[in-house]
């Protein structure tokens, strides 16, 4: 079976057959980076020349030093030693600083834009994504994927590019002098023991990177909890779980301190066995040279060159073992990032899709169903229209389908089967930023950013004039409060709007829906948080600005909804009814039996309020 698109419902990720996460290879891992750096290819072949030179002028210095050695004399030392060669001793010294730098300052802006660049397109990527996704995800974990990611990126290409390859031309051109001037067995002892060396230290660093990949998940666990911990801390306060909640967070940190503490030990036994290595090769190069200055076949200036050279090869050979395992953890983290780049995402614009064009704003769902999961299926089989200007409003039990039917229209998920239109255009072939332009929607859980009122209002209309701002604010009836406010308009509302009440917030979302000034608006049970008198004083301003606009309205409160051009009943994700407020009290049905209990309810309470009053 196939979705519209064409794509398979089983690569969708709620299916079923659900493609789990697989691991990316390293190799693949940098083959998605080197498009990134290579869109500098002056820059990064600039940077290289730059690395060569140095390492050039590095390699200089030990030959000319040999040269200084040999032309010493005890009695006339400075007077037989060419004053050229101290010069060109002085410059190469200079000259390898200097390429260095300048490769560092050719590179640093191209290393700094992938970074960038990759976080924005994983940002950008992310908020693509469907809801099924985020609401899948955690989010503690997922910005510590990314986090660890954006760092692993600058790790991996400052010391990939700026350690592992210079130290491999070193190498290079320390070899090619070892077997242009002396025997055999020099370059024989340094190719043993680089080969022994670099095999040791993959075998074991690979080895260790499961530890790597444990810390990083029980990291991400661990950040989870906390977050999520701390972004519930009013209902940790309810319960009185703040000890529960510590030891949660406490048995993720135990989990990861064993992991890291098994990293540790095999860190320190992989550091052990290549000092090993390095000590035995750089003993028998140096008995090799004593032996033929010795013999006579090396002078003094050859005892010293051999030794330098491998005093040069020894420090950044010796750290290579550390760059190795640092760029297989860098490698660990951006497998993370990229794995997210490439999370498919179900909800995409066709090639080439056009922008909806909105005339009147007519709303029309044809037959559509919809399932969450394949063996869960939300809605049957329903039609219904809302011309330009006119009122639907839906009504049902909980988990009949009311709210699904706002998420598909602002296509947050695609239909099933049948089709949405807005003005004749199915909501498929059009791009998904213009279908969200031409909708205003006022959900029942309102999330505020944590900044000021008048910027939680004006992300309906970014750079809106502030006269905007209080123009919907007023028509939201939310403007008196903020203006008795210190700080009024530029008031925090704190995480997630916590510093506002529930009615305050809905009231920032509808004045945030009305200065969208949208076609088609979405009442996603709007009034819900609100009183019974501010719900009223809201009731005619609502009227008010959907009276030039469609509005689909999701009720739970049928009071709220008596004046709508229809009402649809759904039960179970069919629509068992429909019609005006009058003709559904008369048919007697559902609608009528669910507005009786709420006016039993209503009357209930308010007899409990009078004699609340009444009693001393």
């Amino acid at each position: 079976m196939r979705r519209h698109d064409g794509a398979p419902l089983s690569r969708l990720p709620g299916a079923a057959s659900h493609v789990a996460r697989t691991r990316r290879g390293d190799w693949r891992t940098i083959g998605t980076l080197l498009p990134y750096l290579w869109r500098y290819k002056v820059r990064v072949v600039a940077a290289l020349v730059c690395l060569v030179a140095a390492k050039a002028a590095n390699v200089g210095v030990p030959v000319l030093l040999k040269h200084i050695v040999d032309r010493l004399d005890r009695t006339t030392a400075l007077l037989t030693v060419p004053l050229a060669l101290l010069v060109a001793y002085g410059a190469l010294r200079l000259s390898t600083t200097l390429f260095t730098e300048l490769r560092e300052i050719l590179f640093a802006r191209v290393t700094q834009r992938a970074v960038r660049t990759i976080a924005l397109d994983v940002f950008r990527h992310l908020h693509a994504l469907s809801l099924r996704f985020h609401l899948a995800r955690q989010t503690g974990g997922l910005t510590r994927d990314v986090e660890r990611g954006q760092r692993g990126i600058t790790t991996l290409v400052s010391y990939a590019l700026f350690s592992i390859l210079p130290t491999l031309v070193e190498i290079l051109l320390v070899a090619g002098i070892l077997v242009a001037r002396y025997d055999w067995t020099f370059i024989a002892i340094v190719g043993v023991a680089l080969a022994v060396y670099i095999a040791f230290t993959i075998g074991i660093t690979e080895w260790r990177t499961q530890y790597r990949r444990q810390m990083n998940e029980l990291d991400s666990r661990a950040n989870t909890r906390a977050i999520d911990s701390l972004l519930n801390y009013e209902t940790v306060k309810y319960f009185n779980n703040e000890a529960w909640e510590a030891a949660r967070y406490d048995e993720s940190l135990q989990h990861w301190e064993r992991a890291a503490v098994r990293s540790q030990t095999s860190l320190s036994a992989l550091n052990i066995g290549q000092s090993a290595i390095i000590a035995i090769a750089v003993t028998l190069i140096v008995w090799r040279a004593t032996v033929g200055v010795v013999n006579g076949t090396m002078t003094v200036g050859d005892l010293v060159l051999v030794n330098a050279f491998m005093i040069q090869l020894y420090i950044p050979l010796n750290f290579l073992g550390v760059i190795y395992r640092e760029i297989k953890q860098a490698l660990a983290d951006m497998e993370r990032l990229f794995e997210l780049s490439s999370e498919y995402a179900e909800v995409r614009d066709r090639d080439g899709a056009p922008a909806l064009a909105v005339s009147g704003g007519a709303v029309r769902f044809e037959h559509v169903g919809f399932a969450y999961e394949p063996a869960r299926t939300i809605l049957h089989d329903v039609s219904f229209a809302i011309p330009p200007g006119h009122t639907v409003a839906v009504v049902g039990p909980s988990g009949s389908g009311k709210s699904t039917l706002a998420r598909l229209l602002y296509r947050f998920y695609d239909v099933t089967a049948g089709r949405i239109t807005i003005d004749g255009q199915d909501l498929r072939d059009v791009t998904q930023a213009s279908v969200r332009a031409a909708i205003g929607i006022v959900p029942q859980d309102t999330v505020l950013f944590n900044d000021t009122i008048e910027y939680n209002i004006a992300y309906g209309k970014p750079g809106a004039a502030h006269d905007e701002i209080v123009a919907a604010a007023r028509l939201a009836q939310i403007h008196d409060f903020v203006a008795s406010l210190p700080a009024g308009y530029a008031t925090q509302v704190g995480e997630r709007g916590l510093k506002l009440s529930g009615g305050e917030k809905q009231r920032v979302a509808i004045a945030r829906a009305v200065l969208k000034a949208p076609a088609v608006l979405i009442f996603d049970e709007a009034t819900s948080a609100l009183d019974s008198r501010s719900e009223k004083l809201i009731q005619a301003e609502l009227a008010e600005i959907s009276r030039e606009r469609t509005t689909l309205v999701i009720a739970h409160r049928l009071s709220t909804i008596v004046d709508a051009d229809e009402i649809l009943v759904l039960e179970a994700g069919r629509i068992v009814e429909r019609g005006r407020h009058a003709a559904l009290l008369a048919a007697g049905g559902a609608y009528a039996r669910m507005w009786r209990l709420q006016q039993d309810e209503d009357r209930q309470r308010a007899g409990v309020a009078a004699a609340q009053q009444l009693s001393p």
